[in-house]
């Protein structure tokens, strides 16, 4: 109750160094409580993307449904495989139909039958390897084309081109993403240090009488972190209403309009707000104590 009473007046007794710290704090936390869900929506997105990638084994003709079944384990028990699913003659018709309703209603009735193909659709666990599920199945031959490995395979598929550009954008994405948010925590970081240190700094006199008269570098140092503790929390709390009310007030009858911006899959509001207080308290405790460090030496 003693450290706590003595950070309390040592607040007052500094309100404008106190206040710029607090800010600090808040300015922070305001634009990490943006930044971090755009990280999350961007590299979910981009995850996404390359989700797309897969592979495309059609069936031939004439394979019997042992030999289709065959083939379905062998694809299974391949390296690199995620999932397997098999599409039928009158799945992939209906599909092509859903997609484009009138080519496909005036080409069955030209054709007179279903013109596409049954076929395996692969998922790979990781989609920069790709290539090697399909070397797999159908390794090229000595004038470049692939052949088939199973006799049930007909033709395999991945659209190689699309697919090395899609990784090379996702990745690159995921890349600058991830930096960047590496570079606003630590940026972050440092930015409430120093203010905390700046503050600290003004009140180096009282620190080092204190050290003179026999203090003891706990006694002198825990009114400081408890000071850290209440500036840290006080501009975290602000920066929360801030952002509640901006995410009940704007955000919320937005994403009924457009669905980009619902985000399903970034980080939980009550998480985002631990994680938010916690940093901004350890943070400003941390930067309090360790800057004491170089004036307790007298």
């Amino acid at each position: 109750m003693f450290f706590f009473k003595e950070a309390l007046r040592g607040l007052r007794r500094s309100t404008a160094p106190a206040l710029a710290a607090m800010l600090t704090v808040l300015i922070t936390a305001l634009v990490l409580g943006v930044f971090i869900p755009i990280v999350q929506a961007t590299m979910g997105a981009a995850s996404d993307v390359r989700d797309r990638v897969v592979v495309d084994i059609y069936v031939a003709e004439g394979a019997s449904p042992a030999e289709r079944e065959s083939a379905q384990r062998a694809i299974e028990r391949t390296a690199n495989v995620r999932s397997v699913e098999f599409i039928s003659k009158d799945e992939a018709l209906a599909r092509a139909r859903e997609k484009n309703p009138r080519a496909f209603r005036e080409g069955s009735e030209l054709l007179g039958s279903n013109p596409l193909p049954a076929s395996f659709r692969i998922v790979p666990d990781d989609p920069t390897k790709v290539g090697q599920v399909v070397d797999r199945l159908a390794p090229k031959g000595p004038e470049g084309a692939r052949e088939p490995q199973l006799t049930a395979i007909d033709e395999v598929r991945y659209r190689e081109e699309d697919t090395q550009q899609i990784l090379s954008v996702t990745g690159l994405v995921t890349v600058v993403t991830g930096g960047l948010a590496l570079l606003l925590v630590v940026a972050s970081v440092a930015l409430i240090a120093n203010t905390i240190r700046l503050s600290i700094f003004a009140r180096r006199r009282e620190v080092e009488v204190m050290r003179l008269v026999g203090a003891t570098n706990w006694f002198i140092r825990w009114p400081f972190m408890i000071e850290g503790v209440i500036v840290g929390f006080t501009g975290v709390a602000l920066a929360v209403v801030l952002l509640t009310a901006a995410k009940e007030s704007v955000l919320e009858p937005l994403s009924d309009r457009w669905a980009f911006l619902a985000a399903p899959d970034t980080i939980a509001y009550p998480l985002l707000v631990g994680l938010l207080v916690l940093a901004g308290v350890a943070v400003s405790a941390a930067g309090s104590g360790l800057t004491l460090r170089r004036f307790l030496k007298v």
